[in-house]
């Protein structure tokens, strides 16, 4: 690999970053913390979820810990989910703010280290806890992504908002009419159904 290599990985990691924080521009405190899923889902849990991951897999994972974390990381071995929502106290400010720090952090340890450079996931099977950087970077960009497309769904069922980032929607022209479209997919399910 080439250092070429480790910046186009970068690149895709920050690319779904900031996706993700865009998620939540111009939302009020309610609609960034409202549970949208059965299981809790919501826009300002999925950030600080993201900010544990790149806590642990681009901090701990290569002896390399965070040097400020707020008080709920150390509970998350034992607080069911405690990093997939807000507390009240918890300002949309410091979340994100935290994020964004952590991002340093992470791209630290990015640009520190060799993508042949070893680290150990502990909650990992013992046969797979010795990784590679590159092989968490790939990992990390699949994470965050994944989050950002469930942040993509809750914001698009909280105020229609949709795509991919600010000029880049991603979606396939503008001028669908997107509910005649959603009509002709329920039919298609409806029929497909009836046979």
């Amino acid at each position: 690999m080439t250092d070429d290599a480790k910046t186009i990985l970068k690149h895709y990691l920050q690319t779904a970053r900031e996706a993700l924080l865009w998620k939540l521009d111009g939302l009020g405190e309610y609609d960034l913390r409202r549970p949208l899923t059965p299981t809790g889902t919501n826009l300002l849990g999925l950030v600080k979820h993201c900010a544990s991951t790149d806590v642990e897999y681009l901090g701990l994972c290569f002896g390399r810990p965070f040097p400020d974390p707020p008080a709920w990381f150390a509970l998350i071995e034992t607080v069911p989910n405690i990093e997939m929502w807000a507390a009240p106290e918890e300002t949309t400010e410091s979340i994100t703010g935290l994020y964004r720090r952590v991002w340093d952090h992470a791209n630290a340890t990015i640009d520190a280290l060799d993508l042949d450079a070893t680290g150990t996931v502990p909650w990992w099977p013992e046969e797979r806890r010795t990784v590679t950087l590159h092989q968490i970077l790939v990992h990390m960009i699949a994470e965050t992504n994944r989050h950002a497309g469930h942040a993509d769904i809750v914001r698009e069922t909280i105020d229609g908002a949709a795509g991919l980032r600010p000029g880049n929607t991603n979606l396939p022209g503008d001028d669908i009419d997107w509910p005649a479209y959603r009509d002709q997919v329920e039919q298609a399910a409806r029929q497909a159904a009836a046979r």
